[in-house]
């Protein structure tokens, strides 16, 4: 009998963006499945087979599962799919492994990419987070290392800061997020690290934090790029949109690649609807159209450049992005209307953990923490 294998979620993002020819089996139940699933750059083969079927026939199970290539098993917390492995394995199943840890490790994958020359003083990278759709971004210059919009694995953050002989010095929120959990407030649980945030989105949080302004220009890592502040509200009150040496537009959840932020989630759309209507169509109308946006999500990765980094010319947005084409209030407002959706109603928590005004278990956040964001103005099947 062939040894049942394991594998981490780094060697699974690596196996699906070199096109390895595997079949993925995630024996999860099927509301799990529909909920949250593992998405790639590439097509692949995949599978929902819960692993209670196993239990319940085994034999007519097994007979759903082909042998013509490896399997690589997922589930929520890696002893089902260690089950479902073993009895594979002992069926003549010759390749078959499990993910470790489970679907959280998936959720929690952090893939950097670089995104400027190497030949510039300073590094900005984007830090992809497969699971979640989310991104988040770095900057390093001369042994410091600021953060934006860093999600909750921190452990990433600083081991990756110290690979590149950094400390992580500066936390920037482009806003109060509501469909993952920050991990700013750890970071800068450290009194070296300072949190740079609107105070619209953060009015009675308890912990420090340095408030940016509208036009504000601000220096990262002391002695790197210079930023520039724009408060582009719609998203939320507070939203900010920052410009790094002039040349790369942090957009957080305000504009997308193919679509915009939802102003809806705070159940305050008939206000914010107009201001993101503002902050679109005007405000963005300003900032340079040869600066590549850098979102904090995406929607599918067809939105990727050709080095699977998901940022696009400003001036190409204009042209393709269908937001940037409803030119009058009533227009705008129309289409946000027409693709509203029901907010999920762990959103309201998880903003109210990320302004530090509610304490989770780390067994709550794992929860709260899971499945693709909801962040768009549009239906994600209908852009």
């Amino acid at each position: 009998m062939a040894g049942l294998g394991v594998y981490s979620a780094e060697d699974l993002y690596r196996d699906l963006v070199n096109k390895t020819d595997f079949r993925l089996l995630d024996v999860r139940n099927e509301d799990d499945f529909i909920r949250f699933q593992v998405e790639s750059p590439y097509s692949f083969e995949m599978s929902n087979v819960p692993y209670i079927d196993f239990i319940e026939d085994e034999k007519s199970t097994l007979g759903k599962i082909p042998k013509d290539k490896p399997i690589k098993i997922v589930c929520a917390k890696e002893g089902s799919a260690k089950y479902v492995g073993d009895i594979l394995s002992a069926n003549g199943f010759g390749d078959v492994s499990y993910l470790s840890g489970g679907i959280k490790t998936w959720g929690d994958l952090l893939v950097p990419v670089r995104i400027n020359p190497v030949s510039d003083d300073y590094s900005l990278y984007q830090f992809i987070r497969p699971g979640k759709a989310c991104l988040s971004y770095g900057i390093v210059n001369s042994g410091q290392m600021a953060v934006l919009d860093p999600s909750r694995n921190i452990d990433f953050y600083r081991e990756f800061a110290r690979s590149e002989n950094a400390t992580i010095t500066q936390v920037l929120e482009t806003h109060a997020h509501a469909d993952h959990l920050s991990g700013g407030i750890e970071i800068c649980s450290n009194s070296d690290v300072e949190m740079l945030v609107h105070k619209l989105d953060f009015p009675d949080s308890p912990f420090n934090y340095v408030t940016l302004d509208h036009l504000e220009k601000v220096t990262l890592c002391d002695f790197g790029p210079e930023m520039d502040v724009y408060h582009t509200p719609g998203h939320t009150e507070g939203s900010l949109t920052y410009l790094i040496d002039g040349k790369y537009l942090i957009t957080g959840d305000t504009l997308f690649i193919i679509s915009a932020g939802r102003p809806d989630l705070a159940g305050k759309v008939e206000e914010w609807v107009y201001d993101l209507y503002k902050t679109i169509i005007y405000q963005y109308a300003e900032l340079p159209g040869d600066a590549s946006v850098l979102p904090a999500h995406y929607v599918t990765w067809q939105e990727t450049d050709e080095n699977l980094c998901f940022s696009a010319p400003l001036e190409k947005l204009r042209e393709n992005n269908p937001i940037f084409s409803l030119t009058s209030e009533n227009e705008f407002a129309q289409f946000i209307f027409d693709n509203m959706r029901d907010t999920p109603e762990v959103y309201n928590d998880i903003k109210q953990v990320n302004r530090g005004l509610m304490n989770v278990t780390m067994e709550e956040a794992d929860i709260m923490d899971l499945g693709k964001n909801e962040c768009a103005a549009s239906h994600y099947d209908s852009v």
